[in-house]
């Protein structure tokens, strides 16, 4: 039977990359020791008040159809936190509530892009954005950037790939895999680039919350961008709610009625008594999000100092996430053959650099999702299997 060309947009490096992460799966279904840190998936419990704020909400009644775009309550909690931290002007009727960032990411594209369209994507890049924007038969136009420079992006760089196909830039910060942020003077440069080419800015904002050092950007709040920026957040890292589902977009209101038309079609909204609980979660000052990402900081300084002298690696510091990036060019291998080796002879599951675009080619991406304990005796075990690797080739 014939199958749309859809389905081949969205397939590709992209969902290749979770081979390993499903091999690893498969390996402690058959009880083989493994650290799995190969997803960015919290391991910390939702926080108490709000799984309280679902069960209260389930037993008021709350199963009912929702506002497709979102409860007001909700919207009004969304735009409250985000004029607080970035000081742009929005009200509830700049958002609409999605089930997660790469839905919102997702629906955002479909009703910005064109086929044929040209979106600028800074890499590192997220594995999805691949058959996201393949989705709309739009053509990703990959920004290379350097390990030596903390993974940041050059304006420069990306000006230069500015063609009269351009509609988008993408971009993510602080981002997934390298924890790279960038400061405003560059915002500031991008921003103008946007406005100069007309250009809309889709602003993945998700680990906004885990950044350790500088301070964050919402680039919307910029001279001119709030009426061509979409800003996409979700609370699956800051709150440890990844299968709640709870993403949004704030934009300019006919974007955010264009979003409600797709939403209406494909999604109808998320459950209430979810997003009840999602708007306790953004009122309140909830002691256990502050101690999760003071964690979170901890385990990349614990990582960064373990692996920092080891030979044949190299860990790059982040500015925040929840990922390491680790160079292992100088054990001889690719990163995804590393990968292989490391899981199989070493039990530690991590993803291959090359996964997320070729300037993180010979790095891999280590999760911050387990506790200092195993976190300290994967990166023994790290170091042990690119020690292994360079006495094998001086041997």
């Amino acid at each position: 039977m014939r199958y749309s060309a859809l389905t081949k947009r969205i397939a590709g490096d992209g969902a290749a990359a979770w081979q390993i992460h499903d091999r690893a799966l498969e390996l402690i279904e058959q009880g083989v020791d493994v650290l799995l840190l190969s997803i960015g998936d919290p391991d910390f419990d939702t926080p108490q008040p709000i799984v309280q704020a679902c069960i209260d909400s389930l037993l008021a009644g709350d199963t009912h159809y929702p506002s497709v775009r979102g409860s007001r309550g909700l919207r009004n909690s969304i735009a409250n936190r985000h004029r607080r931290r970035s000081g742009q002007a929005v009200d509830a009727d700049h958002v609409i509530v999605l089930p997660g960032a790469q839905c919102a990411v997702y629906s955002v594209a479909q009703c910005l892009l064109d086929p044929g369209d040209e979106v600028i994507v800074a890499e590192p890049m997220y594995v999805t954005y691949e058959g996201v924007f393949g989705a709309c038969a739009a053509k990703v136009v990959p920004v290379a950037v350097r390990p030596e420079n903390g993974f940041r992006v050059d304006p420069a760089d990306v000006a230069a790939l500015i063609t009269p196909k351009t509609r988008a830039i993408v971009l993510n910060s602080p981002n997934n895999p390298s924890g790279a942020s960038l400061p405003l003077m560059v915002w500031q440069e991008l921003a103008s680039l946007c406005v100069r080419h007309d250009l809309w800015l889709i602003s993945d904002e998700v680990y906004s919350d885990l950044l350790y050092e500088g301070e964050h950007i919402s680039p919307a709040s910029l001279p001119g961008m709030a009426e061509r920026t979409a800003t996409i957040n979700s609370l699956s890292k800051s709150h440890a709610m990844s299968g709640w589902r709870v993403g949004w977009v704030i934009g300019p209101k006919p974007l955010a009625e264009h979003l409600v038309h797709l939403s209406l079609c494909m999604l109808f909204g998320i459950p209430d008594f979810i997003q009840n609980a999602a708007q306790l979660a953004l009122d309140e000052d909830l002691p256990e999000v502050a101690l999760m990402r003071e964690e979170y900081r901890q385990r990349r300084d614990l990582v960064c100092a373990s692996l920092n002298d080891c030979p044949g690696i190299r860990p790059i510091r982040p500015d925040g996430g929840m990922f390491v990036m680790i160079d292992v060019r100088q054990t001889g291998l690719c990163a995804q053959s590393f990968a292989e080796r490391l899981l199989e002879g070493y039990g530690v599951s991590v993803l291959a650099g090359e996964a997320f675009g070729p300037s993180a080619a010979g790095h891999i991406r280590m999760g911050l999702v387990v506790d200092q304990l195993k976190l300290a005796d994967a990166c023994q075990r790290i170091a042990l299997c690119a020690a292994d690797l360079l006495e094998a080739r001086r041997a």
